[in-house]
């Protein structure tokens, strides 16, 4: 069975659905008894970057959907915790959201001694908006040509190979400390200053590896000056059909997708929450947001509950928990 992920198939199950949701009634927060003013999608983070693009990828289909217009607004600083905490004491009324990311809404509240806010406590989950694919990659000079050679080199030398990351609480760092728990292995983390100077470092061989999002790694891949051995994702991507996946090697906890989801204030009403949810699982479902999201190597969102989503996130904040303490990682 050929298990390479296929855009179209996702195109193909979700053509139907996008058809129910458009002949249902429009959705719109004025229904929950509100009045039709702006929705503010709060971006923790510069213009420019991956969660970003996504909200903005989102604001224009879903001010159709509600009703009402929707702006993006960056609010970015301290890793993403500035904007997050702003949003955690904002009305709960559904019109300021924050667009959350596995940064903001694990590695900060992990890593920080105060990010400012709690990721479950105070916040109502919405939905996933992105998926995105991770790969371990390494210097194309390092004499491992495939997962089980590398992992063997690692155990050969201990503490020799360096690892990189974005910041000393990046979830590249959290996914590398994972990779190493699992098999029990040593490797000394470099942290840089953002994913350009950690490609930089990369490329020039001062580290030998790096766990992190699959996008900007790809045409350095594809011209042989990186090379991948294993994805995070729900199956092959065409674009590097013989790289396996975490699962594939028999690593289904190393199989971990980053996301992007919306999240509003807690106490934010029920009535709101699952308004924000179908409007976003309806723009999610449209083939002209899966063919932008594919377009941006990033993946439909899993059609999770807002219950969903949120176990999910507890999961994961309790698993990198356990990491950060015993490996004592702390951001500045």
């Amino acid at each position: 069975m050929d298990t390479r992920f296929q855009p179209p198939a996702f195109r193909r199950r979700t053509l139907l659905g996008a058809g129910l949701a458009a002949a249902a009634a429009p959705l719109g927060l004025h229904a929950q008894g509100l009045s039709a003013r702006p929705v503010t999608l709060v971006v923790p983070f510069p213009p420019g970057g991956s969660v970003d693009l996504i909200a903005r990828i989102y604001s224009d289909p879903l001010a159709k959907v509600l009703g009402t217009s929707v702006v993006v607004e960056n609010r970015s600083g301290a890793g993403g915790s500035i904007g997050s905490a702003y949003v955690s004491r904002a009305k709960p009324d559904g019109y300021t959201l924050v667009v959350s990311s596995q940064s903001s809404h694990l590695a900060n509240p992990l890593t920080q001694a105060n990010a400012g806010y709690d990721p479950i406590r105070d916040f109502a989950s919405i939905s996933q908006l992105a998926r995105n694919p991770n790969v371990l990659v390494v210097h194309p000079s390092l004499p491992a040509k495939n997962f089980a050679e590398f992992i063997a080199l690692l155990k050969a030398r201990p503490g020799e190979l360096n690892h990189c990351s974005s910041g000393i609480g990046s979830m590249g760092r959290l996914y590398a400390e994972l990779l190493k728990s699992q098999f029990n292995v040593s490797a000394t983390h470099v942290p840089y200053q953002g994913g350009g100077q950690m490609l930089t470092a990369l490329l020039s061989n001062e580290v030998q590896f790096a766990f992190d999002n699959f996008p900007p790694f790809l045409p350095n891949i594809q011209a042989g000056k990186l090379r991948a051995l294993a994805l995070a994702a729900p199956a092959r991507s065409p674009f590097l059909p013989d790289v396996p996946t975490f699962v594939e090697l028999g690593f289904p906890v190393l199989n971990q997708l980053s996301w992007v989801g919306l999240a509003a204030p807690a106490k934010t009403p029920p009535a709101i929450i699952d308004t924000l949810y179908k409007a976003v699982r309806e723009v999610a479902q449209q083939p002209a947001m899966i063919k932008r999201l594919d377009e941006n190597g990033a993946l439909v969102p899993e059609n999770q509950t807002p219950a969903e989503f949120t176990a999910m996130m507890s999961q994961r904040l309790a698993l990198y928990g356990d990491l950060v303490r015993r490996a004592g990682i702390r951001a500045q």
